[in-house]
């Protein structure tokens, strides 16, 4: 379940243009010069709310968000996508009033790789036809899933 929330949050991030190119951080955790947010997970569809897209479930969990330069500039000015496009994101939400659950993934394109969750080669897997998942690990009711871990997990390979 937090696997497939926290994908389409990242593919309703993708949908949301950037407003405010000034530098720092805005007040719902965005510094879209630095390609980062930081803050409650709440903040990052741009409505304080107290749900994620309408669910309260994951609405206090800290969201650590990363994306590179060509992630930004292919999506939002039409530049060609690039291995060197990728977007990371370190979701925690396990401390009291959070969600419980803890989860790491780190998303890189790729070009052409098939429908969702096609296994790759490196051990990764393949989400929305262009890209792969390199790392996909968290926890969940005490345990701990391995769900994707590309090798190498590092971006631009």
């Amino acid at each position: 379940m937090k696997k497939f929330l926290v994908l389409i949050l990242v593919v309703t991030l993708l949908a949301i243009p950037l407003t405010n190119a000034s530098a720092g951080f805005d007040d719902l955790g965005y510094n879209e010069v630095a390609g980062i947010f930081v803050g409650a997970a709440d903040g990052v569809d741009r409505n304080p709310d107290g749900t994620v897209w309408g669910n309260p479930t994951y609405a206090n969990d800290h969201l650590v968000m990363k994306w590179s330069k060509a992630w930004d500039e292919a999506k939002y000015n039409n530049a060609p996508w690039t291995t060197d496009a990728w977007i990371d994101n370190e979701w925690n939400g396990a401390f009291p009033g959070g969600s419980g659950e803890v989860w790491h993934y780190k998303i890189q394109w790729v070009g052409s790789c098939g429908s969702d969750g096609t296994p790759l080669p490196d051990g990764g897997y393949c989400v929305w036809g262009q890209f792969e998942v390199l790392m996909d690990q968290g926890m969940s009711d005490s345990v701990h899933y391995w769900l994707a871990h590309g090798i190498s997990t590092g971006y631009g390979n």
